[in-house]
């Protein structure tokens, strides 16, 4: 008689998890939040040494600075929840990664709105998250999260 080992509801396939390459793409997730949400803190404290400078820093710019960092913060969260197998952390990584990433390309895209500064910082934040969204939208990462 063969028995099998069930997860616990919510978390992954325990093999595929632990494989090598799948715990290299998690690292690698959790590398490129951890960039996103330093330089969106960063990026806070900059607007926080340059608030008397309104040409510099908008209101606009104080209210995505801060929508960015608690993001950021919990895009963190996800990603290392994920990375020890909770399968609905997975799915929030992949659904958040894929907006932010989206929503900061039409703020780069759009003219106006931000000062160009801010446009640089969310074309870097764009870039990192574009890894996060190649990363867990792959073959092994999605395989290591299916549902049965």
């Amino acid at each position: 008689m063969t028995t099998h080992r069930t997860n616990p509801p919510g978390t992954s396939d325990d093999g595929l998890l632990r494989h090598p390459r799948t715990q290299r793409a998690l690292r690698g997730v959790k590398l490129l939040v951890g960039c996103y949400a330093g330089l969106s803190a960063l990026t806070l404290c900059a607007v926080y040494v340059l608030r008397h400078h309104p040409d510099l820093v908008t209101d606009a710019v104080r209210v995505r600075v801060v929508i960015v960092v608690a993001t950021s913060l919990l895009m963190a969260s996800f990603a290392a929840r994920t990375a020890r197998g909770h399968r609905r952390s997975y799915l929030r990584l992949r659904l958040t990664s894929a907006v932010m990433a989206a929503a900061i390309a039409v703020i780069v895209a759009l003219p106006g709105g931000f000062p160009t500064w801010l446009k640089l910082e969310q074309g870097v934040c764009g870039a990192l998250l574009l890894g996060v969204v190649t990363i867990v939208n792959g073959r092994r990462l999605r395989a290591a999260f299916a549902s049965r």
